[in-house]
């Protein structure tokens, strides 16, 4: 009896195993797929882009902000490199070099103990050259002393670069470029530019009434029986 009784329970346990195996099998082949990568969308859903994909559109260019640059909110920008800068005329040098008129001098002059990648730069600070270099310190100079992450918004840089050039550099700002300024004289263009049917008068206004005599004609005509 027991020996019927193992039988029986080694073929259940056999038919169990075979089941479940033939269950992992089945899964895999026929629900399996291949995991998306990190970042990237399992699949695509109309309307919506990747967060990494494209990039945001361009703006106006750093000449046209510059032309509009608001000195007082270059000042206020300004005050994030106070902690290491100073920008009086004669100022003494803090963490970083003093900033009065630095626009236009040399990249790493003025006897700073600059880093290795910001000596190797060459050149002077041109209002592109800042530009660069507020955007992204380390990408610009690699290496770079200055711990500072850099300003992402072109308006700030635009901002600054302006308060900056007024403390002790005062050069031209850097002329909008023909393309850049297209859109604006276009736009001026079609305001000045009148309606048909206002510059054009009424052509009911300009006739006179055809019943109308002209008062000329009512003059040299007298009415019948009136002494000549």
């Amino acid at each position: 009896m027991n020996d019927r009784g193992n039988t029986i329970a080694g073929w259940v346990l056999a038919a169990l195993i075979t089941a479940l195996g033939s269950t992992i099998l089945f899964g895999t082949f026929v629900f399996h797929g291949e995991t998306p990568e990190m970042g990237k969308q399992g699949y695509a859903i109309q309307g919506v882009e990747d967060a990494g994909g494209g990039g945001a559109a361009a703006g106006p260019a750093m000449e046209v902000l510059m032309a509009s640059a608001d000195l007082g909110k270059g000042e206020a920008v300004y005050k994030k490199c106070t902690a290491c800068h100073t920008i009086a005329a004669g100022g003494a040098a803090g963490i970083g070099p003093n900033l009065h008129g630095v626009v236009g001098k040399p990249i790493a002059g003025g006897g700073f103990a600059y880093s290795a990648g910001l000596k190797a730069k060459g050149g002077n600070w041109s209002f592109e050259a800042l530009n660069e270099w507020l955007a992204n310190p380390k990408k610009f100079a690699a290496g770079t002393k200055m711990s500072f992450a850099g300003l992402g918004n072109p308006e700030e840089r635009a901002n600054v670069m302006a308060y900056l050039n007024a403390q002790g550099s005062n050069l031209p700002m850097p002329a909008v470029k023909a393309e850049a300024a297209v859109a604006a004289p276009a736009a001026a263009g079609d305001a000045a530019k009148p309606a048909g049917d206002v510059a054009k008068p009424a052509g009911d206004v300009a006739k006179p009434a055809g019943g109308a005599k002209p008062a000329q004609g009512a003059a040299a005509d007298p009415a019948p029986g009136a002494t000549q």
